[in-house]
């Protein structure tokens, strides 16, 4: 048995792979097990939300998401649709319903990217590669058992069985996740009410769909585009009867024709999926040594785009921890704390989720409420308050300070005048945190150096002075030449003090 893996991660797409990566950037070494002989080319997420490319953005990925940016634009294009037209005050939707970035609102680049699932995996699985980091396919985990110094974990694959001893086992499969259901989590929510289909076709008639977008009929939601042949269509009617069987064109059709009331007809089919509104949450997102990340943890409606940054943003979340944990700077109780912060951020948007549901289904008090709705968002605060809490943007961790700022996720931002075309994220490829220090002198940079080494600090013109977590969280924040609460910072989050 192998004892040289300090964790190993079930689960190959972009949860899984990002908290390798970070993981591998805090030292440890990670072995990633995949179920999946190749990467699916299931169409999934069509975009990505900022607080997801964000914590790509940290981590040497800026120049593969504007080169994925393009091709999306380049594939929208192609129908007709130009993919600058709404500018930048178009933010995403609520419901269906176009949320408006005002000229109010702040730090307009902070916005969503159309950056597909597939792009995202391949850049992922580029910079897991660049690292070193053993990423194994067609490797089912079968079994595992926890012990108090570690976790035996075994898997087959098409030559036989292998096994392994690590000290931590993430469990980053997916809704039907097979290690939250091995560990025992506890995963309550609401049962399914309606059915999903996201499909790729060639429509004989596309113009009986228009106008591009979402649209609610009497027989659900359905919207086409903007890419060619995209459908995505909700269906009122309860599960399917046979969620496995596999989709058919004919299938895609008859929904087709019954939820948008046209006349058309599905004459080829290149992909198609079905799903429900099924929605979870586990009690807590770690037992023992066994922790859950992503869809793993918690599912809902894809409605928003919001599943896929979220459980990014655990990975980003959970990886320096778990790390800071292995080298044995830090106590394991810190890990308690990626529960603690992220589980009500997964509650809120399994709250959302639901709420846009109610919203959309084809009776009457549906279509009141959803009247009511529609006219709240013409006021300014209620269109940034719901696309804040859309984009994540609206997340403050409780650390325990009355400061606004600390316990936000910052967005990138140039570190000083003086360092042209240098900018945080610059700072953040290797995983580190960062002391932005204004004070004189550099009474806090003295202070932290005296403390770890796993904070760069640098100096700024101007202030506040900010400690932030290598997943970009806000920990600390200093007026003027004040270092209060610094040190409590330091010993919470990187370098406990010795007894």
């Amino acid at each position: 048995m192998r004892n040289d893996i300090d964790v190993v991660v079930v689960g190959a797409g972009p949860v899984g792979l990002l908290t390798a990566i970070e993981l591998t950037l805090g030292g440890a070494r990670v072995l990633v097990l995949e179920r999946l002989a190749t990467p699916s080319l299931e169409m999934k997420a069509g975009g990505l939300g900022p607080l997801g490319l964000e914590a790509l953005q940290r981590r040497g990925m800026t120049a593969a998401i504007a080169a994925a940016e393009a091709s999306s634009f380049a594939a929208m294009a192609q129908s007709g649709l130009d993919p600058r037209a709404k500018g930048s005050k178009y933010s995403g939707h609520f419901a269906g319903l176009s949320l408006i970035r005002k000229d109010a609102q702040t730090e307009p680049e902070r916005r969503a990217r159309p950056v597909d699932q597939q792009a995202l995996e391949a850049m992922l699985a580029d910079r897991a590669h660049a690292l070193g980091i053993d990423v194994r396919r067609d490797c089912e985990v079968t079994h595992f058992i926890q012990h108090a110094d570690g976790v035996d974990v075994e898997w087959t694959f098409p030559a036989g069985t292998n096994h392994v001893r690590c000290a931590y086992l993430v469990g980053c499969d997916g809704g039907r996740s097979s290690i939250r259901k091995m560990a025992g989590f506890d995963f309550p929510g609401t049962p399914p009410s309606s059915t999903f289909y996201q499909a790729v076709a060639e429509i004989d008639h596309p113009d009986r769909l228009a106008p591009m977008g979402w649209r609610r009929t009497s027989g659900g939601i359905f919207s086409y585009g903007p890419f060619p042949g995209r459908l995505v269509m909700i269906e009122f009617t309860g599960a399917p009867q046979d969620r496995q069987a596999p989709v058919t064109r004919e299938e895609i059709e008859a929904v087709l024709r019954r939820v948008s009331g046209a006349d058309v007809r599905v004459k080829a089919l290149e992909s198609g999926s079905r799903w429900t509104d099924n929605t979870r949450l586990v009690d807590t997102y770690r037992q023992g040594r066994v922790l859950l990340a992503g869809d793993a943890a918690h599912i809902h409606t894809p409605f928003g785009g919001q599943g896929l940054s979220l459980g990014l943003v655990d990975a980003a979340n959970l990886g320096w921890k778990l790390a800071a944990v292995i080298r044995g700077e830090m106590p394991e109780t810190l890990l308690d704390t990626y529960t603690d912060e992220r589980r009500p951020v997964a509650e809120a948007v399994l709250a959302n989720t639901l709420a846009q549901m109610a919203i959309m289904r084809p009776d009457p008090q549906a279509g009141a409420m959803r009247d009511i709705i529609v006219n709240l968002m013409q006021f300014d605060d209620v269109n940034r308050f719901i696309g804040e809490m859309m984009s994540g943007l609206s997340i403050r961790y409780d650390l325990g300070s009355e400061r606004d700022e600390i316990g936000r996720l910052t967005g990138d931002r140039p570190v000083s005048p003086g360092d042209a075309g240098t900018s945080l994220y610059d700072l953040m490829q290797d995983g580190m945190g960062v002391l932005l220090d204004a004070s004189a002198g550099g009474k806090a940079s003295s202070l932290v150096a005296a403390r770890t080494g796993r904070v760069r600090c640098i100096a700024v013109d101007a202030g506040p002075s900010l400690l932030i977590r290598p997943d970009a969280c806000i920990a600390w924040a200093g007026d003027d030449d004040s270092t209060d609460g610094l040190e409590q910072a330091l010993q919470r989050w990187f370098a406990p003090s010795q007894p």
